[in-house]
Order: structure tokens, then C-alpha cells, then sequence
């Protein structure tokens, strides 16, 4: 969850990336996350420099990182810890690094894989796509207003 609000919020600084700071309650506004539980996750971020906060009556919150160069992983990574977890990368018994147990070697496949699309993923290319998500719903609207989202889905879509 942490991670998910977290990634939410840091989308809306990138869409606002280069206009200045954005205030704690626009962000929690915008992107629908508690204002108590976003002033914790800003903090966490903060510290992990992907963010900058200004104080003041103009102050706010802003990505110290251009969205392009900032990635899901890291984000991931401030708020959680890194995918892959130490014990997985430092099994006991293992003079080498990997696991000596086949369900470990399993999870740590699955924690590398994970790991590698976090930190493929720009959340320049997180807010792409979600413009594209809601420019698709504002036409699927606009196509028939009122209908319930399922309804307009199936009047829209190619079968």
C-alpha cells in the first residue's frame, strides 16, 4: 500500500514536474490518499532524495529528479526497502551468493524478475500511460454519457 500511494503521488509531481511545489493537500486531493498517510510518505521520500520540500506560504513538495531518470524502483525501494531481499541475496550455508534450496532459489527468481521491472519502469512512462488511461475513459465517456463504464466498453469495443 505504502508503495502504491507513494507511486501515485510521485506521478502527480511528475505531471507537475517544472512548474514548482505542489502543495501536501493537492496532492492528496488529486490522487485520492489521506493527507496524514502522504505527509509520512513525502517524509520517507524526502530522505531518499527523490523529492525536495519547500517551506513557506509558496512551499510544497517537487520531484528532485527528472521523471524520465526516476524509476518505480526506486520509489519502491524508498518506501519498502529493495525487492530483493538480503537474506535471499546472502543465503545461509551459501559460500557463493545463491540459495541452496529450490523454494528459495524460486523466490528469489521471482524477487530478481520483479525487481528488474520496477527499475525499467520511468514514472515518466507511469504518467504516460495514465494520461492515455484517462483521455480513453474522458472518450468513453463522451461517447455515452450516463451509461455505466461496462455498458460504454461494450459499445465501443471491437468483437
Amino acid at each position: 500500500m505504502r508503495s502504491d500511494y507513494g507511486a501515485h503521488a510521485v506521478i502527480e509531481l511528475a505531471r507537475r514536474f517544472g512548474q514548482g511545489p505542489v502543495q501536501c493537500a493537492e496532492i492528496a486531493a488529486s490522487q485520492k490518499i489521506p493527507e496524514a498517510y502522504l505527509d509520512q510518505l513525502l517524509s520517507s521520500l524526502r530522505r531518499c532524495g527523490i523529492i525536495r520540500s519547500v517551506r513557506g506560504p509558496h512551499g510544497g513538495h517537487e520531484l528532485a529528479r527528472d521523471p524520465h531518470q526516476l524509476t518505480l524502483g526506486d520509489v519502491v525501494t524508498a518506501l519498502e526497502g529493495p525487492v530483493v531481499p538480503h537474506e535471499f541475496v546472502h543465503a545461509p550455508g551459501s559460500d557463493d551468493g545463491v540459495a541452496t534450496c529450490a523454494v528459495r532459489n524460486a523466490w528469489l527468481a521471482a524477487a530478481e524478475a520483479s525487481q528488474r521491472e520496477l527499475d525499467r519502469t520511468t514514472i515518466q512512462d507511469l504518467l504516460e500511460q495514465q494520461l492515455e488511461i484517462r483521455a480513453h475513459r474522458a472518450e468513453q465517456s463522451t461517447l455515452a454519457p450516463g451509461m455505466p463504464a461496462t455498458t460504454t466498453t461494450l459499445l465501443t469495443s471491437e468483437h
